[in-house]
């Protein structure tokens, strides 16, 4: 597998700083011999998002907001294990949307988050997923996203 830093160069993505917890969790948790949960993350970043895809954010704003969050888990979990080079690949993802009632295009959504894993990881490694709709999220983001991964054995 290539260094993933040079293909973040490549493609000019900029991890941001790893959000604070919003609660008493862990942002990271490892648990078995190589896995490692990511509690959920939104998309904020340099800009604030508060509505719900079908209403505020169309579709297409909503590859970016996913896109965000999945840059937000990836800070956590570079911060938890210190490169993200150690990453054999990522195991699982839960992206739940906010939706209005009419908007049913959740899947389309989350493949801004699945896009950048694929980019990074290879498509190879596009890991299993749920999108799900619901009504509202904390601090009234539109998306979070929650993720596993494996790492590559020491």
């Amino acid at each position: 597998m290539r260094d993933v830093y040079e293909i973040m160069k490549e493609l000019n993505i900029k991890l941001p700083e790893a959000p604070a917890k919003g609660g008493l969790y862990s942002p990271a948790k490892r648990f078995g011999e190589n896995l490692v949960y990511i509690s959920g993350c939104g998309p904020i970043i340099d800009k604030p998002y508060k509505g719900v895809l079908g209403r505020e954010y169309d579709r297409e704003e909503g590859l970016e907001i996913a896109r965000n969050a999945m840059l937000n888990v990836l800070a956590v979990l570079e911060r938890e294990i210190g490169d993200l080079n150690k990453v054999k690949q990522p195991v699982k993802i839960l992206t739940f949307i906010a939706s209005d009632n009419s908007f049913e295009e959740q899947p389309y959504v989350a493949n801004g988050g699945s896009q950048l894993l694929a980019d990074l990881f290879g498509a190879e490694n596009v890991p299993s997923r749920s999108a799900i709709g619901v009504n509202v999220l904390p601090g009234g983001i539109p998306l979070e996203t929650e993720a596993i991964f494996e790492l590559k054995e020491d």
